[in-house]
């Protein structure tokens, strides 16, 4: 090969690199804003609104996804507080109640009327009758001693009843007490919190009623009491009244008359 022929191709290598070189360097044309591909139209801007439309309408679905949940759990809580307790003291306290009730029922002899009252003081507590003979005023303070022990019977009677309650109380409250503790919803601690009040309702039932059979008691030992007074001032005035003193009379020995 001659030197021309090598100077030429070396000449041609060189247009050829300078020209890919050229080519390379040339700056990347974008599409169009409506090229086509394949017949297919790419318009980035309908693109991205479309893509934020939907981006919007997922944020909404997810907000009533959120709605609905919330409102679920809602109706959830309000079932809890409409949940009725499923426990009751009400005849346990009310057994309670009725037992106390027929013990101050059973007072004897002189009841809890007014009237039976009125009536035993206007005659067993009374004045003593100057008119009464004497067998008639020991049977009077008799029957009034009975009535002082019948009462003091009675009050024993309630104070034992009220004793037996404290332990059905005892088991009662502690059962109320879990059952608020392990209320669901608010309709439930109310329940139990009324029942609670129901049960101290009872308590004071039986202290009330101790408190009126003890009082009994001392009214009618009190009352006893007055009326032995009373009665002891008429039977001495008995005592201390002259009587028709001692006549002289004829006597016998012997019937026959020897």
């Amino acid at each position: 090969m001659t030197r021309s022929v090598r100077s030429r191709s070396r000449m041609l290598r060189m247009t050829v690199a300078l020209l890919t070189a050229s080519v390379a360097a040339m700056p990347f044309m974008a599409p169009p804003a409506h090229a086509q591909f394949g017949g297919i139209v790419y318009d980035p801007t309908n693109y991205a609104q479309n893509l934020l439309t939907a981006t919007r309408s997922l944020q909404q679905i997810n907000n009533q996804i959120t709605s609905l949940q919330n409102e679920a759990t809602g109706l959830i809580n309000q079932a809890r507080n409409l949940t009725s307790l499923p426990f009751s003291s009400l005849q346990q306290l009310q057994q309670s109640v009725q037992r106390t009730q027929q013990l101050l029922g059973e007072a004897q002899r002189i009841a809890y009327n007014v009237q039976n009252i009125d009536q035993a003081f206007r005659t067993t507590y009374g004045d003593a009758s100057i008119s009464a003979s004497d067998q008639q005023l020991v049977t009077g303070a008799r029957e009034r001693w009975q009535n002082t022990v019948g009462g003091l019977q009675d009050a024993m009677r309630v104070q034992a009843g009220v004793v037996g309650n404290i332990d059905t109380n005892r088991t009662q409250m502690s059962a109320l007490v879990g059952q608020s503790q392990g209320a669901t919803g608010a309709l439930q601690a109310t329940q139990a919190g009324n029942q609670l009040l129901a049960l101290q309702a009872q308590q004071l039932a039986d202290l009330t009623a101790v408190v009126a059979a003890n009082g009994r008691a001392q009214s009618l030992s009190e009352a006893e009491r007055s009326a032995a007074a009373e009665q002891g001032r008429e039977q001495r005035r008995r005592f201390l009244t002259p009587g028709a003193g001692y006549q002289p009379g004829n006597a016998r020995m012997f019937p026959n008359g020897n």
